[in-house]
């Protein structure tokens, strides 16, 4: 009987294995045919694969190789949040006020806004968030005082982070977009706004500028947009400065569709969050005798008005990876970097990561990181250290909410539309990146097994199309799966 069951144990084991040595020639095989082609003849496709669960390497193919991991980035940055800050840290803005109130409400001094790098202020995304809302609570705030007037003027600090709002490395065309815009001690309204355009009657002709929003910020336009085809969406690069307000509007936008919403970089988030709200003051019955200032210090006799936070930390880190939000990528990145260095900078976010790193035990040697995004082509890592890095972090207490930022393919995020054939009984969460001839896979895959494995799929310098070479790569990223 022992031997019959020494025997059958022995056949599952060949099995699993030649099954494995099956899903691996497989793997092999959808490199070896990414390769082949055309686009990527030129380029590096790296590829590691680890199984957390049986603490093995599965699989590497140029995997000690440095590539751009573009988006993926992000899982560092988040990573790093998620230990150094908790799960249900919450960013803090305060509303402080210096002088007397006399009798008749006056307040004989100033408002004070000190930012605490929230990249959630101001959003349009969520209700209790817009500026609208968020305005309203302040106010509401400052009434409670009793300040029905004030003879004075709304400061604004953002010293937190110092003034490089945008890395040196980031592209001219990207800066003046939405996705390009930096990070600040005050960001408001994600540090973006609204330009609307109305196209022209026929193919080819000026387009205009309809409307921006939110309304009163101080953008001047120099629109050099025509109208093309019909449904080809946002073709708009916008080109600007961080601090001034002249914006250049290039491209094209579709054929038929009157007021055409494009995103683009705010100019001076921190001053036009104090000027919109010494606007909604004024508007709201409180008025304010002078304009805004920008301060760097606040007075020793200032009194808080308001504690405002932000949602818990769990809730930006999911909203950064799910929707590779950089500018809340690079506000967490420069959080850490004030948390633990006195001031938020890409430097001292850099050395906060490289610490962290350090911290897990891994070979910082393997990885450089300059922003918190990787929306710059000088950030670098390895395939391996990518994957050495997402089974170190599954490791953690931390796991499941990191876990869940990632996007679900075919459910949600970025990975919405990704791998529809998986089986039914696998699980892949992923964080995807996406730049100029780079695109990169990571995360994690409960195997039909019940095995974990982490994973890392980084293509860099094809010159075909972004569509084509994720194919290619997704088609790996599938027999992976079936690991």
């Amino acid at each position: 009987m022992n031997t019959i069951r020494i025997l059958l144990a022995t056949a599952a084991t060949l099995l699993v294995a030649t099954a494995q040595a099956q899903n691996l020639a497989a793997v092999e095989r959808a490199v070896s045919d990414a390769e082949k082609d055309a686009s990527m003849r030129h380029a590096t496709v790296a590829v590691s694969v680890y199984n957390i669960t049986k603490n093995t390497q599965l699989y590497s193919h140029n995997a000690n190789r440095f590539v751009t991991p573009a988006s993926v980035a992000k899982i560092f940055t988040t990573g790093a949040g998620f230990e150094l800050l908790g799960s249900d840290f919450r960013f803090k803005t305060v509303i402080s006020c210096t002088g007397n109130i006399d009798r008749e409400g006056t307040l004989h001094g100033n408002i004070y806004i000190t930012g605490g790098g929230d990249p959630l202020l101001g959003s349009y995304r969520y209700r209790q968030t817009t500026p609208d809302s968020l305005f309203r609570t302040w106010t509401a705030a400052i009434r409670k005082r009793g300040i029905k007037r004030i003879d004075g003027k709304v400061c604004y600090n953002s010293s937190v982070f110092d003034d490089q709002a945008l890395h040196d490395s980031w592209t001219w065309g990207d800066v003046g977009n939405y996705y390009g815009a930096g990070a600040y001690g005050l960001n408001f309204h994600e540090n973006m706004y609204f330009v609307y355009f109305n196209p022209g009657k026929k193919l080819g002709y000026p387009a205009s500028v309809n409307r921006i929003a939110p309304k009163n910020l101080n953008v001047r336009s120099n629109c050099e947009v025509a109208t093309g085809p019909e449904n080809s969406g946002d073709r708009v690069t916008i080109y600007g400065s961080p601090f001034g307000p002249d914006r250049a509007y290039r491209g094209t936008v579709p054929l038929g569709q009157p007021d055409f919403g494009v995103r683009g970089a705010m100019p001076n988030p921190p001053q036009s969050c104090a000027e919109m709200f010494a606007t909604y003051l004024r508007t709201h019955d409180i008025a304010v005798s002078q304009n805004v200032q920008q301060v760097f210090t606040l007075p020793d006799s200032a009194i808080t008005v308001l504690d405002y936070f932000s949602s818990p930390y769990y809730i930006i880190a999911q909203y950064t990876n799910l929707t590779s939000n950089n500018i809340y990528a690079e506000s967490i990145f420069k959080y850490l970097g004030y948390l633990n260095h006195g001031r938020g900078s890409f430097d001292n976010g850099a050395k906060t990561m490289g610490e962290f790193f350090s911290a897990h035990g891994l070979d910082d040697g393997s990885v450089r990181m300059v922003d918190g995004s990787g929306l710059s082509r000088l950030n670098r890592v390895t395939a391996d250290f990518v994957t050495k890095y997402l089974s170190s972090i599954a490791g953690e207490r931390y796991y499941d909410d990191f876990a869940q930022s990632l996007a679900e393919t075919g459910k949600s995020g970025t990975a919405r539309n990704m791998l529809p054939d998986l089986p039914a009984n696998v699980t892949v969460r992923v964080k995807t990146g996406s730049i100029d001839g780079v695109r990169a896979y990571a995360g994690y895959i409960t195997t039909a097994s019940g095995d974990l494995l982490s994973f890392a799929v980084i293509a860099n310098d094809f010159n075909g199309s972004p569509r084509a070479a994720a194919a290619k790569l997704e088609k790996i990223l599938l027999r992976i799966a079936g690991l």
